[in-house]
């Protein structure tokens, strides 16, 4: 078995630049930890003004100010995105300050673990509320835009869980596999503006929070019985799929499945 212990992959090689990218403006929800805030940094160091929501309050404001004091742009609001209502008016006041969306990244989630006997239909839709329909409210937030400026890509964050029968955690799994489904369901609308969306699914990202609840003894076993090469995957590999997605790189690509997951798939 080979043990996984390679730098982290953001220590060991440097990332591309995407002249396209620049001047450009974009929306990332859930972007103050984690995956999103690798993505919120790797934009703004393209030279795009990126807007960012989270209901983590002091690493929002911390990363945005960040952003700005390096020379970037960047703007952050403390949303819960379970408020339709407020995601969409931050999604409005975003572009009223800083420009119309041109790059919409769908990354916010909640993989808590829950077992299938413990399940409530509250939790249920208390899951759903946070990793599906602030992805569709989002797009229909920036849509008509888009479309009228023909020209726009959406990236929504999946997850492998679904594809890898993962059972700890069925309604997160659930709703991440319907994401699919929302985003095939607005190719033709958007496609026939030149706008396109894609989705990501990460495998085992490393943020702080996944090592500090689940990578152990026994995490790191799972790891390596399930990840054939060898390294960790960190929010900036997945970070890097996204700038792919949305800069003109990837111009003819819609409608499709990008895995970030080490082979585990």
């Amino acid at each position: 078995m080979t043990t996984i212990d390679a730098p982290l992959a953001s220590a060991r090689r440097a990332f591309a630049a995407y002249p396209s990218l620049k001047g450009k403006c974009a929306f990332v929800t859930g972007g103050a930890t984690g995956i999103g805030a690798a993505m919120v940094q790797a934009y703004a160091d393209q030279g795009v003004t990126v807007g960012f929501i989270d209901i983590a309050e002091k690493q929002g404001q911390q990363l945005c100010q960040q952003i700005i004091e390096t020379g970037g742009a960047a703007w952050f609001r403390r949303v819960d995105v379970t408020d339709i209502a407020a995601l969409q008016a931050a999604i409005a006041e975003f572009s009223d300050a800083m420009g119309p969306v041109d790059i919409l990244v769908n990354n916010v989630a909640n993989d808590t673990r829950h077992a299938m006997q413990d399940l409530t239909p509250e939790g249920w839709n208390q899951s759903f509320d946070v990793n599906l329909r602030p992805a569709f409210f989002a797009i229909q937030a920036v849509a008509e835009t888009m479309i009228a400026r023909k020209q726009g890509s959406i990236v929504n964050f999946g997850s492998i869980s679904w594809k890898a029968k993962v059972d700890s955690m069925p309604a997160y799994t659930t709703a991440k596999a319907a994401l699919h489904g929302l985003t095939r369901s607005f190719v033709k609308p958007l496609g026939a503006a030149g706008v396109r969306i894609n989705t990501v699914l990460p495998g085992w990202v490393m943020t702080d929070r996944q090592i500090a609840l689940h990578l152990d003894a026994e995490g790191e076993v799972f790891l390596q019985a399930n990840q054939p090469l060898a390294g960790r995957i960190t929010p900036e590999d997945a970070a890097a799929m996204a700038l792919f997605l949305s800069a003109d790189d990837s111009a003819m690509c819609t409608g499709q499945e990008f895995s970030v997951d080490g082979g585990w798939i």
